[in-house]
């Protein structure tokens, strides 16, 4: 069956004190609407409408790849008052489900619970029992347990604040039905709104089936008015990655402490030490150590390497049994063939590095072709900005580069060439040549320190 489905996104967000709407605030590295977006976009036969109001704009341009309808709610007066504006776009036949953009953690499997129910003649609430109900809509069954209506807090009776089940907002409404209760609804209630959630009653006078499902945890149905809220669902789905992460065979040294705000694959036997956050997609292979206090994003890891302490890889490809850090950073393009070594205090941007070779320690290396064998000293710097452009520089095989030296590009070193220490090469170096570059030293007798004034 076809399905309509409005993400209710127009909300100002006041408590959130920002300059940019609610919904574009981050859960696990993605802005909020976004993850109900794609969840959304998961269903079959999904026809996408997005409301937007409030810096509609922000939103409208952060999520234009999902290709959703944009419906616009200027002085919006409830979610009731939202599905109207949508009425009109809504198709003849099937049935629309109504999400919030502020609802980041719904599962598509409870989606599709809920889907598997929907009839022409079934309506489809999602709702949840909770210990305090404070805030939220109750729902209000008759004497044979079906539901006959959900009653708002505000204007709630005794008895029915009562009720510890409650309406989570979700539903899923025949559409042709719907377009004739979106229609009859008013704003005669204490908010002055039209409350989407009067429809059930309307449905259960026509004699449509009510039915109900719940989600699996509350989180699923959590929303977000403030920064607190915030980071709790945040923690929530920072827990939900860590324990996926174990089962998938990774060690985590303390789950608390991980921070996946993308995707991260590992293989089997990763142990990943406590602080490191993953941004992006992040592969990790078999036997992959990452130390604490490391930041990844967008590369792959090959297997049996390891990632010592406060090391950043970002855009980077790492091979097999490489050794990393600590304290070193990988800049987009930089390549590690196997078995090579990037140690404290090493920078690297758009370098391949060859098998077997080692850039140990307080070295720069960008725009290099490295081959393999090579061996870098400390204090070595590739020299590739000319103040305009960017030079290559192109090292061979088993070559030797002395410390504190620097290589001017664009040049050449050769195979098996030796640089000595301290040298700055600006020329072609050949085939086991020693090429070393440096002023002859100089002694001064009784010569005057400087003083200080």
């Amino acid at each position: 069956m076809s399905q309509d489905i409005v993400i209710l996104a127009a909300g100002k967000g006041s408590r959130m004190k920002s300059s940019f709407s609610k919904v574009l605030h981050k859960v696990g590295g993605v802005a909020m609407v976004r993850r109900v977006l794609a969840t959304a976009a998961s269903m079959t036969n999904a026809k996408l409408h997005l409301v937007v109001g409030h810096q509609g704009e922000q939103v409208t341009n952060h999520c234009q790849d999902f290709a959703a309808n944009v419906v616009w709610q200027n002085n919006p007066q409830g979610t009731g008052d939202a599905l109207r504006r949508v009425a009109s776009s809504l198709q003849s036949e099937g049935s629309t489900l109504t999400l919030y953009g502020d609802v980041p953690l719904i599962r598509p499997t409870t989606l599709e619970k809920m889907a598997a129910l929907s009839t022409p003649n079934t309506l489809v609430l999602l709702t949840i029992s909770l210990d305090n109900p404070t805030g939220y809509g109750r729902i209000v069954r008759n004497a044979d347990g079906n539901v006959c209506a959900i009653v708002e807090q505000k204007d709630a009776s005794a008895e029915e604040l009562a009720i510890n089940e409650v309406n989570t907002g979700i539903l899923l409404a025949p559409n042709q039905p719907l377009q004739t209760w979106l229609a009859a609804l008013t704003n005669d209630n204490a908010q002055g709104e039209f409350y989407l959630t009067d429809i059930i009653a309307m449905a259960a006078k026509d004699g449509v089936d009510i039915v109900t499902v719940q989600p699996e945890n509350e989180a699923e149905v959590a929303g977000v008015n403030d920064r607190v809220q915030l980071a709790a669902l945040e923690r929530e789905w920072q827990q939900q990655q860590a324990i996926q992460l174990m089962q998938n065979g990774a060690t985590l040294l303390d789950p608390a402490r991980i921070d996946v705000r993308g995707e991260l694959i590992t293989g089997e036997d990763v142990i990943i030490d406590v602080n490191c956050v993953f941004e992006g997609k992040v592969e990790l292979g078999d036997g992959v150590e990452v130390g604490p206090n490391c930041h990844l994003k967008d590369c792959v890891v090959g297997k049996g390497t390891v990632i010592k302490s406060h090391s950043m890889i970002d855009e980077s490809q790492v091979g097999e049994a490489c050794d990393i850090g600590p304290f070193a950073r990988l800049r987009p393009g930089t390549r590690l063939a196997n078995k090579a070594k990037i140690g404290n205090f090493v920078e690297t941007k758009k370098a391949n590095i060859g098998e077997g070779s080692k850039v140990n320690h307080l070295s720069y290396i960008g725009d290099t072709e490295m081959g393999a064998n090579v061996n870098v000293g400390a204090g070595t710097i590739t020299c590739n900005y000319d103040g305009v452009n960017k030079h290559l520089t192109q090292v061979a095989d088993n070559v030797f580069i002395g410390s504190n030296s620097a290589l001017v590009a664009p040049v050449q070193v050769a195979e098996g060439a030796t640089i000595a220490a301290g040298s700055t090469i600006t020329k072609a170096v050949g085939e086991k040549q020693l090429a070393f570059a440096r002023s002859r030293q100089a002694n001064k007798d009784n010569w005057p320190r400087p003083v200080k004034n």
